[in-house]
């Protein structure tokens, strides 16, 4: 889990918190591991962005188009960039090399990604959490209306049945 909170697999974190709810695995262990995946990796891209720069981007144009938007929305909006990045997908792999190559220092990134780390784990834990909360009501009322639906349709057909055996048994 650790791995992939800090490649950002929302889906697999979801999924994580739906089994919390089935009791497969701690919730509180399991926020605690996707905080420090998701503080590492963006931690760990955002070294990438320091220590290599803009080199090793010539042979991605793609990509060092989308990194040089973020690193130009990272200068002028880091917090919130820091704090949102992980929700969208189209940002969330390039963001973190883009803080890197930003002017923005270690300590104030280091600051925000631990809390904006925390925020998305909890608030994607829980969301999976929920889901499974809400799955297993629906699940229940919908097994109980289908039980309820299958008994009236064997009594209607037992009688309609026991009607036409009425009929058979009244000609011989």
């Amino acid at each position: 889990m650790f791995a992939y909170a800090a490649s950002h697999s929302l889906l697999f974190a979801l999924f994580a918190g739906y089994a919390a709810h089935s009791g497969a695995l701690n919730v509180g262990t399991l926020i605690a591991v996707c905080w420090l995946g998701s503080f590492a990796g963006d931690a760990i891209r955002f070294w990438i962005g320091r220590r290599f720069g803009t080199r090793w981007l010539g042979s991605f144009p793609r990509v060092e188009r989308a990194i040089q938007t973020a690193v130009q929305l990272a200068s002028r909006h880091h917090v919130w960039m820091i704090l949102l990045h992980r929700y969208p997908h189209g940002i969330r792999g390039v963001a973190g090399f883009a803080y890197g190559m930003s002017p923005l220092p270690w300590s104030t990134f280091l600051m925000l990604n631990f809390v904006a780390a925390g925020l998305w784990a909890c608030a994607v834990v829980s969301a999976g959490y929920a889901f499974g909360q809400v799955s297993e009501k629906v699940m229940s009322d919908a097994s109980s209306s289908l039980g309820l639906v299958m008994l009236i349709a064997f009594l209607g057909l037992s009688w309609v049945l026991s009607r036409k055996l009425e009929r058979v048994l009244e000609r011989s």
